[in-house]
């Protein structure tokens, strides 16, 4: 077969970029064509991304992929969830794009919960209870613009905003639809009536896609800097993107941790858990591709450890991530340890000063090294990572048997083997750019080259990746570490 020649636009919180996948039959080779930071801004208190920036980043990108194939296949976009515009007939903004970490959701919750009662949300929607989910937000921004919801064309969560931008669809795909706490996983639908007992207008509802959909052709407009490639939606959640990828067979067994800015710790089912049990733990079931599930949970990841190296730097201490892990060894093991989904991580101004605040609350002594605070951020998402799939396996009645690490946080050697140890079962790390290569898998299966579950996974187990196996001699300090974790109250498991 001729190579087919897809562009993956894969946009993180932290950074973008536009990788060029090249697929001769058998093997799915990656190239970086371009890289990009994803810088939000303040304006008048709020946060907000700079979707411009982002779309002119991403068409620099793209231009660059084509000078290197020549002909571009296919175009498609995966973000991260829950963050949308508001748009007019013609796919322009209608205002600024909130950030998930804006303060305009601060108390909303227990605001919806006194119209819809929490148990009755979970049971239509399966969702986690975060402050960021889209429902939410659209609580808030009615309260806060009154009509403008209803004044919207349509409503674009990221990835489909893009697609908009690229093709002119107004389609939402359904992995990413179901971060919303909009969306009834049981009836394939948005949650209509439910929307509307907290006057939300409902209008403005796209309609859904499965992954692997083509969308149409890129616009005239950009044909001459991009050819005629279609754009197809893939697992559009950055998240649904990055399993797609993971090297293994479908089986029961095995976890993974899509690890990044946020850490997602779940395994794939062939349907939703929206068990009372469940739902008192705080787990969320999201869509994947070809019908799948992901059970899960959204642990803060390493957003806590970026943020200290923000907060370092302040203060004329610049500490590049290899440097900060390689004087890790050096500090104490355990010596201080917090629950790394206390709210108060959210977005701190201070993320040093809100560890040691956490720290003192709970009869620890606070830090001052930037080696302690890495070690410290990394043994607690260990501990979070494991709690979370001891969870799971009460919920579901399967032991996991191997942990699969995918994305920027498989590069970690210090957290997969700690990982390992705590958990006592092989951790498989990598590949490093997941998201972009599932993204471009999916993009394969609309055209045509793949046509099941079975057939992308059999070309991502050609993936590299490294194996992490278990030390016995850690075991008994990871289990009286996780024995004092356990007593802290837990942030998310609300």
């Amino acid at each position: 077969m001729a190579t087919r020649n897809v562009a993956a636009i894969d946009l993180g919180a932290e950074s973008g970029r536009v990788i060029l996948a090249r697929f001769d039959g058998q093997q799915l080779d990656l190239q970086e064509a371009h890289r990009f930071p994803n810088r939000p801004f303040m304006l008048h208190g709020h946060r907000f991304w700079n979707m411009a920036g982002l779309w002119d980043e991403t068409l620099t990108g793209l231009r660059k992929a084509r000078q290197v194939a020549g002909t571009l296949d296919s175009i498609g976009v995966d973000t991260w969830g829950v963050d949308y515009g508001l748009v007019n007939a013609d796919g322009s903004l209608m205002g600024n794009v909130y950030q998930y970490r804006d303060s305009r959701t601060d108390g909303v919750m227990e605001q919806v919960f006194a119209r819809i009662p929490r148990d009755v949300l979970y049971q239509r929607t399966g969702i986690q209870f975060l402050p960021i989910n889209t429902i939410f937000q659209l609580y808030a921004h009615e309260q806060m613009q009154p009509g403008a919801l209803a004044r919207a064309h349509r409503l674009l969560l990221i990835p489909d905003l893009l697609h908009n931008w690229l093709c002119g669809s107004q389609a939402s795909e359904r992995t990413n639809a179901t971060t919303t706490q909009c969306w009834d996983p049981i009836a394939g639908a948005w949650a209509m009536n439910m929307l509307e007992q907290l006057f939300i207008p409902t209008a403005m509802l796209p309609a859904v896609v499965e992954p692997g959909t083509a969308l149409g052709e890129v616009l005239p407009q950009w044909r001459d800097d991009l050819g005629a490639a279609r754009v197809i939606a893939p697992a559009t959640h950055d998240t649904g993107s990055a399993i797609v990828a993971t090297p293994t067979q479908p089986a029961s067994g095995w976890g993974y941790i899509s690890s990044g800015t946020w850490s997602l710790v779940g395994v794939e089912l062939p349907q939703p858990v929206m068990t009372p049990g469940a739902l008192a733990a705080n787990f969320t079931n999201e869509g994947g591709v070809f019908g799948t599930t992901r059970l899960l949970k959204n642990v803060m990841g390493l957003w806590l450890l970026q943020e200290c190296q923000r907060s370092f730097a302040r203060d004329g201490l610049s500490l590049e991530y290899d440097a900060l892990l390689a004087h890790v060894d050096a500090t104490p093991t355990f010596e201080a340890v917090i629950d790394p989904d206390d709210p108060r991580f959210l977005a701190p101004q201070d993320m040093p000063g809100a560890i040691n605040a956490y720290l003192l609350e709970h009869g620890q002594a606070p830090l001052t090294d930037p080696a302690a605070f890495a070690r410290c951020i990394m043994e607690s998402l260990v501990l979070r990572y494991r709690e979370v799939f001891f969870q799971i396996k009460r919920l579901t009645g399967t032991g996991i048997t191997v942990v699969h690490v995918l994305g920027g946080g498989a590069r970690n050697a210090h957290l997969n083997q700690w990982l390992a140890d705590a958990l006592d079962v092989p951790v498989v790390a990598g590949p490093f750019e997941a998201t972009a290569r599932g993204n471009a898998l999916m993009q394969l299966v609309g055209l045509g080259e793949l046509h099941s579950l079975q057939e992308v996974r059999a070309i991502a187990q050609r993936a590299p990746t490294q194996m992490f196996l278990p030390g016995s001699a850690h075991r008994a300090a990871w289990n009286e570490a996780g024995q004092r974790f356990s007593t802290f109250p837990r942030g998310s498991d609300m």
